[in-house]
């Protein structure tokens, strides 16, 4: 495995480490029972799109979205900023819950092998994927209408990092057990289909500064990126990937993922050469 992939999975285990960590102290602290110098800090507190929320909501309503916390914002702005330059960053390498769907997605591997990933046929898939968009709208709307994290009683992320705490609403952990069984059939389907942050990051892969180009003169025509692309975008037919899917995995890349020619598939701002 290429090194810079090799990275991308311990960056993804130290961040879910982290979420759970932070989960497991917020409820110490509940109880009067925090780790020293760890502080207090709950899940509201690392999630950006809480900063999304809160900033819609003072544009709306003119107030802050309530317990949001104040380095939801500044985590929310962080996130922009490298979207802006490699695309979301975030979704592909940071977010604990994109992780888990990517571990549940091994034993879907191993149960179908070839077939998985594939079972909803792309001229229908990539219609589906807009249905993301639909739950950011009803989030914002319902966000501003309430004043509170709407979401929170549909999120699967919060029921996992929260299922022992009786804090969680039954809806969630209905979603949670969904993504889980469709994590079975269809890699990230909460991050293809449902997730609002990932609607909102995936709009930067339309002005990201380093887009991902395809050199179509040494293109081998294998489609080995696409079946490495855990959100089944069709690679080896494009020659600079503007998708709002992307997620700046590097998967499908020559020097770091699965593509087997040298300068084929590279994350670059020049005009790869073409035929």
């Amino acid at each position: 495995m290429a090194k810079r992939v090799k990275v991308r999975k311990w960056i993804q285990i130290i961040f879910f480490t982290v979420a759970a960590f932070i989960a497991v102290n917020h409820s110490l602290a509940e109880v009067g029972k925090p780790i020293p110098l760890i502080g207090e800090a709950s899940l509201h507190a690392i999630c950006p799109f809480g900063g999304v929320v809160s900033i819609y909501n003072l544009l709306t309503t003119g107030s802050l979205v309530k317990m949001i916390h104040e380095s939801s914002v500044v985590l929310m702005i962080i996130v922009f900023l490298s979207a802006l330059i490699f695309g979301p960053l975030f979704c592909g390498w940071i977010c604990p819950f994109g992780t888990f769907q990517e571990w549940i997605s091994r034993i879907g591997r191993k149960l179908f092998k070839k077939r998985y990933n594939t079972f909803i046929p792309y001229k229908f898939d990539k219609y589906l994927r807009f249905l993301r968009y639909g739950v950011l709208i009803w989030v914002l709307i319902m966000t501003a209408w309430s004043g509170k994290i709407i979401f929170a009683d549909y999120d699967p992320y919060y029921a996992l990092f929260q299922f022992w705490t009786g804090e969680v609403a039954v809806t969630a952990f209905i979603a949670l057990f969904a993504v889980l069984g469709l994590s079975l059939f269809i890699e990230r389907p909460f991050c293809k289909y449902v997730c609002p942050y990932g609607a909102v990051l995936g709009l930067f892969n339309f002005i990201r500064i380093i887009p991902l180009r395809r050199n179509v003169s040494t293109c081998i025509s294998c489609s080995a990126c696409d079946k490495n692309c855990p959100m089944n975008i069709p690679v080896s037919k494009k020659k600079k990937i503007i998708d709002h899917q992307c997620i700046s995995c590097f998967e499908c890349t020559s020097e770091d993922g699965a593509c087997p020619v040298s300068s084929t598939m590279e994350f670059n701002t020049k005009k790869l050469e073409e035929k």
